[in-house]
């Protein structure tokens, strides 16, 4: 029998019952939203689940939205299901005050690499992490560059021409 997200979204709704939400299938993925206490069970679920066989990560990235107060920042998983070549997102939603989500290395070791470039370049704190530290930018940067916290350009600059960016009066 196929796997189909029918038998995805009732397995683990029988697992860990309303606490999955936002359960929608955009392009046919299907997709839904955990708690991030819950991120490393559902995971270990979907790998260890003989039926479910999510043995593959194919990404992790955050998304910042800085208008959702208390879910500031979201934990993007992209999981792959090689054996039924099915694929699953799911998200989870932490604050920005207190990133702390819980490591997927321990399940993934592709998680590592991951961890460390979504920590870099949003802050997310990946609690269990045998080595979060930057890896693309220096280690003396004190903000994280790709939340949305900094206007896209600086107004002040008075070196640019405008009418070359197609933003002047011709």
């Amino acid at each position: 029998m196929a796997l189909t997200n029918d038998i995805i979204r009732e397995k683990l709704t029988e697992k860990f019952g309303d606490a999955l939400t936002d359960w929608q299938e955009p392009y046919g993925m299907l997709t839904f939203t955990a708690p991030k206490e819950l991120n490393l069970k559902i995971l270990q679920h979907l790998y260890d689940d003989e039926t479910l066989g999510f043995r593959f990560l194919t990404d992790l990235q955050a998304v910042h939205f800085p208008d959702r107060k208390g879910e500031e920042l979201c934990v993007v998983y992209h999981l792959h299901n090689m054996r039924d070549n099915v694929r699953i997102r799911f998200k989870v939603y932490t604050d920005i005050q207190s990133p702390d989500v819980f490591s997927a290395t321990s399940l993934y070791q592709t998680a590592n690499w991951m961890e460390r470039e979504t920590y870099d370049f949003f802050g997310v704190n990946f609690i269990g992490h045998p080595n979060l530290i930057r890896v693309l930018n220096v280690d003396e940067m004190d903000y994280f560059p790709l939340r949305k916290e900094y206007p896209v350009e600086d107004q002040t600059r008075i070196d640019k021409d405008d009418e070359m960016f197609g933003r002047g009066t011709y």
